[in-house]
């Protein structure tokens, strides 16, 4: 690892559990609606994300561009460089490890999808962009969501799909790996114990209450997850800094769902 891989690796992992509590305002335009939801006033969800003190903030290459000015220094910026839909029907890579360079960031973060024809497509993204990044002593984060093409594509959460996806991070050479926690804590764990590189659980789908989604992530670290990366579960709340409050304890005190709640005054 470089100085400067390092230098930036250590920035994204500040806090002083060594965990990290990552906010994610990098869901793209084929997400839906985008004037519905928390991220119909971009600007605004930022402002709220940010509110909520996070380790570090993901954010597209355009959104930190016009953006991330008035946060600087709040917290370690990382760029999504991966945008795709589960069916293929976006599938580019819209930012280098240059442009992270030029943008200011701490890492590259490069979200991909696994299954069907187009998974070699993908996992060439991690390793030219592993490659680039080399130059720059810039850390990669790889976002990997594996796919079921049963039916319609979807996105899947099973050990052994967590499993490969893990694996690919490995065999590509990034930094850092985000995956989905699979639910079952025990299947988590040997994931994680096989794993040389740091693994982060994606704050996955919106639940029905918050406690529901600290509670999976109280788990996933109780398994070995050294941090988590909230989106909708942060800025789809009613209180962002309320909710950052609690995962923020789950993720760095190793609190329990409701006492973090109570912690976070919810």
């Amino acid at each position: 690892m470089s100085l400067g891989t390092h230098v930036r690796l250590s920035r994204i992992f500040s806090h002083p559990s060594g965990r990290l509590f990552g906010a994610a305002v990098d869901h793209f335009v084929g997400y839906g609606n985008v004037r519905l939801g928390g991220l119909a006033n971009l600007p605004a969800a930022l402002d709220r994300v940010v509110s909520a003190k996070p380790d570090s903030v993901t954010i597209q290459p355009g959104s930190a561009k016009h953006l991330w000015a008035n946060h600087a220094g709040k917290a370690a910026l990382i760029v999504q460089g991966g945008c795709f839909t589960a069916d293929d029907r976006i599938q580019q890579l819209i930012a280098t490890p240059e442009d992270a360079v030029r943008l200011g960031a701490d890492a590259l973060a490069v979200a991909i999808p696994l299954g069907g024809v187009s998974e070699g497509n993908y996992i060439r993204w991690l390793t030219d962009s592993v490659r680039d990044a080399h130059r720059f002593g810039m850390p990669v984060v790889a976002h990997i969501y594996p796919r079921d093409f049963t039916d319609v594509p979807t996105i899947v959460f099973t050990p052994d799909s967590i499993a490969y996806a893990v694996r690919i991070g490995i065999e590509t050479g990034v930094d850092v790996i985000k995956v989905g926690y699979p639910g079952d804590m025990n299947a988590f764990r040997e994931i994680v114990d096989s794993c040389p590189v740091p693994v982060v659980i994606a704050g996955g789908p919106k639940t029905d209450t918050l406690e529901g989604a600290l509670a999976y992530t109280a788990d996933a670290i109780n398994a070995g997850a050294v941090g988590a990366v909230v989106g909708r579960n942060l800025w789809g709340h009613g209180d962002p800094a309320i909710a950052g409050a609690a995962f923020k304890t789950v993720i760095h005190d190793g609190l329990g769902a409701r006492a973090a709640i109570e912690a976070a005054g919810g």
